[in-house]
């Protein structure tokens, strides 16, 4: 009787390898997409404004293997940090799995379809614009349901 062997992305993120990490990648985008810090207070804003180099339409970063080139702050997620990341999606793969937590269904792994992240609305496809014509991040922040602007009105 042979014993199941989990799939790579139900093991321990510490025990992946490179590749088996990269793939759990669903090419949502929302990593790709700026945060604006209230400088008061440090509260980090989502925006839908995406970096320069992310595909609007697949999710991609359309030069990965070079991004910190061509963007020198752009993050290199690890496992050893994906948990700590405040601002990563609670859907995104890295955060699910650094916490222990299963792929959800929509996920290509799961379902075997690049596209169902897109049709679940998971992600940037339809809702981001490029850094490149965006303007002014501020101009840009979208607040998640229950999330408030700082209110600098304090005095």
């Amino acid at each position: 009787m042979s014993e199941l062997r989990p799939r790579f992305w139900e093991l321990p993120i510490d025990a992946l390898s490179r590749d088996e990490w990269e793939a759990l990648c669903d090419g949502c985008g929302q990593c790709c997409l700026h945060k604006a810090e209230d400088e008061d207070t440090g509260v980090i804003y989502p925006t839908n404004v995406a970096c320069r180099l992310l595909d609007l339409k697949t999710g991609q970063c359309t030069d990965y293997k070079h991004r910190k080139r061509q963007v020198p702050d752009c993050l290199k997620l690890t496992p050893k940090i994906a948990a700590s990341i405040s601002w990563l999606p609670e859907t995104c793969a890295y955060r699910l799995r650094a916490d222990d937590e299963p792929l959800p269904a929509w996920h290509y792994l799961i379902s075997g379809d690049r596209e169902s992240v897109h049709r679940a609305g998971m992600s940037i496809r339809g809702r981001a614009i490029s850094e490149l014509v965006a303007g002014p991040l501020e101009q840009h922040i979208i607040l998640p349901p229950g999330m408030e602007l700082a209110d600098d009105d304090d005095e």
